[in-house]
């Protein structure tokens, strides 16, 4: 009798910790997220592309959305119609520029809200980027010669 509810305590006392650990690295991965960000040098490795119309693209090739100093460097796909643009389609998300009008915010839940313009010969782009504190990630863009687009993907956080 007396065994059994030793090795009952011992399962409690398993699952407990196992509980604790899991919240631990959620609160770890939140303090990186949060480290990144404000350190203004970090990459967002894109996974899904949400044109204005049509369905979510889920994307296979490896696209990312990189913030280094007062840099931008977008390697994003396109997919959407385009008002005005150079003759054989241009370079759509694919630059390096410098930012402007750099903001970032938390939101009411603590999230990251990300705002940047950047620009280039071909477009002005508006940045919208939200990072969750989990480290997922949606970004809006707006430009003046092409129609919005959405992704969704994951903030690059080096595991230590």
């Amino acid at each position: 009798k007396k065994k059994e509810n030793y090795k009952l305590e011992l399962d409690d006392v398993i699952e407990i910790r196992y509980i604790q650990s899991k919240k631990e690295k959620k609160e770890q991965k939140k303090e990186a997220v949060k480290k990144l960000i404000e350190s203004e040098n970090y990459k967002i490795d894109v996974n899904t592309a949400m044109p204005m119309r049509g369905r979510s693209i889920p994307l296979t090739s490896s696209y990312s959305l990189e913030i280094r100093n007062d840099s931008v460097i977008s390697y994003l796909p396109y997919y959407g119609r385009a008002y005005s643009i150079p003759y054989g389609g241009g370079n759509g998300l694919n630059f390096k520029a410098p930012l402007k009008e750099y903001n970032m915010k938390l939101d009411k839940k603590g999230n990251s809200v990300i705002t940047f313009t950047a620009r280039n010969p071909e477009d002005k782009f508006d940045f919208r980027v939200k990072v969750y504190s989990n480290g997922s990630t949606s970004i809006d863009v707006n430009m003046q010669n092409r129609q919005s687009i959405s992704f969704q993907g994951e903030l690059d956080v080096k595991e230590e």
